[in-house]
């Protein structure tokens, strides 16, 4: 499996915007469609975007669609979550995933999240 390590999360006021990282290590990132996912206190992990292995496909949650975007770096073995305008409700600890099939993603390794805190 790949090891991911998720950082760039922090407190940001209502209408920001963060860029989360996601750095992969252990296997060939190159193999790999990544997702970021999101779970929020009392809620069920929801998806939030998701990338195939060249970065030509991309997609995404209505929740975000037209405020986040998902990129990828494989020279830097990275993967992006850009969010603007961020929302109260966009709090939550981010997670990337890894999944070594695209379409229909199984996302089976998974790294450590980043909390993202939204404020009003």
């Amino acid at each position: 499996q790949v090891q991911l390590v998720e950082s760039g999360g922090g407190l940001v006021q209502a209408g920001g915007s963060l860029r989360l990282s996601c750095a992969a290590s252990g296997r060939t990132f190159s193999n790999y469609a990544m997702g970021w996912f999101r779970l929020a206190p009392r809620k069920e992990r929801e998806f939030v975007a998701a990338i195939n292995w060249s970065g030509g496909n991309t997609y995404y949650a209505d929740s975000v669609k037209g405020r986040f975007t998902i990129s990828r770096d494989n020279a830097k073995n990275t993967v992006y979550l850009q969010m603007n305008s961020l929302k109260p409700e966009d709090t939550a600890v981010y997670y990337c995933a890894a999944s070594l099939t695209y379409p229909h993603p199984e996302y089976n390794s998974w790294g450590q999240g980043t909390q993202v805190t939204v404020s009003s």
